[in-house]
């Protein structure tokens, strides 16, 4: 099923489009650790994560059938919420990305944000494995129309 199958689903392309840039090292270090314009920086995916759903206040159960289409999905966007925020809070809103990616939580943060990538990005129809998409990219699939 497409994205845009479900009532809110902006935020839902908002959040997997965050999912999976924190979900892919490969990415990280080609794009936001060399600087690469065009796809923002870990604090900006954490920012699209938890935006407009207030994912760092309660759980995304709060979302099945809006944004997430069932209890499984939400419950491993929880898990990949709670540990990248712990990250954010050690190494600092600001910090570079390179505190991110040293951090020693950091691959276990990767892994939960790919294990939610995966299912969400499966249940879309879609292969989880392209790189992601570019802000620019991001905001023409959201924009209203």
């Amino acid at each position: 099923m497409p994205a845009n199958d479900m009532p809110w689903w902006r935020w839902r392309t908002n959040v997997r489009s965050a999912l999976h840039m924190l979900s892919d090292p490969v990415f990280q270090q080609e794009c936001w650790l060399a600087g690469q314009p065009g796809y923002g920086d870990v604090t900006d995916a954490v920012y699209r994560l938890v935006e407009d759903t207030w994912l760092d206040n309660w759980s995304a159960e709060k979302y099945v059938g809006t944004i997430f289409r069932d209890s499984q999905e939400a419950a491993l966007v929880d898990v990949a919420v709670l540990r990248v925020l712990r990250i954010m809070h050690q190494a600092g809103a600001d910090a570079p990305v390179s505190a991110y990616l040293e951090h020693h939580g950091w691959p276990e943060a990767v892994r939960a944000a790919r294990e939610a990538h995966v299912r969400l990005a499966t249940n879309d129809g879609e292969d989880p494995d392209i790189p992601p998409r570019t802000l620019e990219v991001l905001a023409i699939m959201t924009q209203a129309v």
